[in-house]
């Protein structure tokens, strides 16, 4: 009976011992246990990638839409002259504003003059000429009726008058071409407008514009009045902007100045190396404050045909597979595909694979993987993880 206790006593002295270790060794891993799993949850945690979400905007069906543009006179020439020798006078400088027939220069051309004169005087004889032949034909066809002279006489008769009578117009043919010559040693104003260039002075030989070597501009004129502006449509706006459309057009210069002109025409062809369409605004420019050849921007503003979404152009990313936006769903990255339409610079307006309530990611991580889980802070507290 002592021998059976003492074996009893034993084996739970044993058992009390072992439980003694275990409770020193559970003790000792548990807490270990406990603190590599939140160090695990806390090394994850702080692996999630920081985001800053924002919902999208819905865009204004009116957008301003501004592009550079090329002010051109409404009206530009150069004038040349078209008869040879030497500026005698001129009437205008540069910035002289002159009416249309208006003289601009005087040109001396002796040689002309004296060939005019000779001119007239073969017409004159030309003239004396056919007069004695139409009195020899009238003679000799009344001589014939009496049988006094042959046929023969008579036809050559004729036929001399005949002959007479074209000298004489080919003389007067050349009498008006010479007259015409001498006219045009007076140079007038073609149209009304101002004198932007003056390339002669008195004294200057001039070659005339049909001489067959390279012709000197003489004076340059333009229509400041009313002005065109050129500029190139991009083919995402080509279908909105139609003749008829009113456009603001402002100036380096005049900042606190607008111009309204209207767009006049499109070139109805997009070019293939700019996809642009070239259109023409037209401007009224009577005070005169706008000048050719000055540079200007166009300020557009087109209607779309509904609102479409708008989101910061930094949240596009580029994937092989095409162009995504990057949302949150359920702290999940999900890289959705998307249209784009209109690039507004620091904005980009979507036209489909989004919706309203979408958490659109700010400036995303290239790393940044599909149903990657990711931890949204406010904007604040971005600021102090960075730092």
């Amino acid at each position: 009976m002592n021998s059976k206790f003492s074996r009893v006593r034993t084996a739970l002295g044993l058992l009390l011992v072992l439980a003694v270790v275990a409770v020193i060794v559970a003790a000792g891993i548990l807490p270990r246990i406990r603190e590599r799993k939140l160090l695990r949850q806390q090394t994850e945690y702080s692996a999630e990638p920081v985001v800053v979400v924002s919902r999208p905007n819905r865009s204004n069906p009116a957008e301003e839409v501004v592009l550079p543009g090329n002010m051109q006179a409404f009206i530009d020439s150069p004038i040349y002259a078209r008869t040879n020798g030497y500026l005698k006078a001129w009437y205008h400088d540069i910035g002289a504003h002159v009416k249309k027939g208006e003289p601009l220069a005087l040109i001396e051309s002796p040689e002309v003059d004296q060939q005019l004169a000779q001119a007239k005087e073969d017409l004159s004889t030309a003239q004396a000429n056919l007069k004695l032949a139409q009195i020899t034909a009238v003679r000799y066809t009344d001589l014939f009726k009496t049988d006094s002279v042959a046929k023969q006489e008579v036809d050559n008769a004729v036929q001399d008058a005949a002959a007479k009578a074209a000298i004489v117009k080919s003389a007067q043919a050349n009498v008006a071409r010479l007259q015409q010559m001498v006219d045009f040693e007076r140079i007038y104003a073609p149209f009304d407008g101002v004198i932007t260039a003056r390339n002669t002075d008195i004294g200057q030989l001039i070659d005339s514009g049909s001489s067959g070597g390279p012709g000197r501009e003489l004076f340059h004129i333009a229509t400041v009045d009313k002005l065109r502006v050129f500029t190139n449509v991009p083919q995402i706006y080509a279908h909105a902007a139609r003749p008829g459309i009113l456009a603001d057009l402002t100036v380096p210069d005049l900042p606190n100045r607008r111009f309204q002109g209207k767009l006049v025409r499109t070139a109805d062809a997009m070019d293939p190396n700019t996809r642009t369409l070239l259109v023409e605004v037209d401007v009224n420019n009577s005070s005169g404050l706008l000048f050719p050849g000055a540079y200007t921007e166009v300020h557009f503003k087109i209607h779309s045909n509904g609102s479409t979404l708008i989101i910061p152009s930094t949240s596009l990313v580029f994937r092989s597979e095409g162009l995504r936006v990057p949302v949150v769903k359920n702290n999940r990255v999900a890289l959705l595909p998307v249209q784009v339409g209109r690039d507004f610079g620091r904005t980009i307006e979507v036209l489909a694979g989004l919706s309203d309530d979408a958490l659109v990611i700010l400036n995303p991580p290239d790393s940044l993987v599909n149903g990657e889980r990711v931890r949204v802070v406010p904007a604040k507290e971005t600021k102090e993880v960075e730092e």
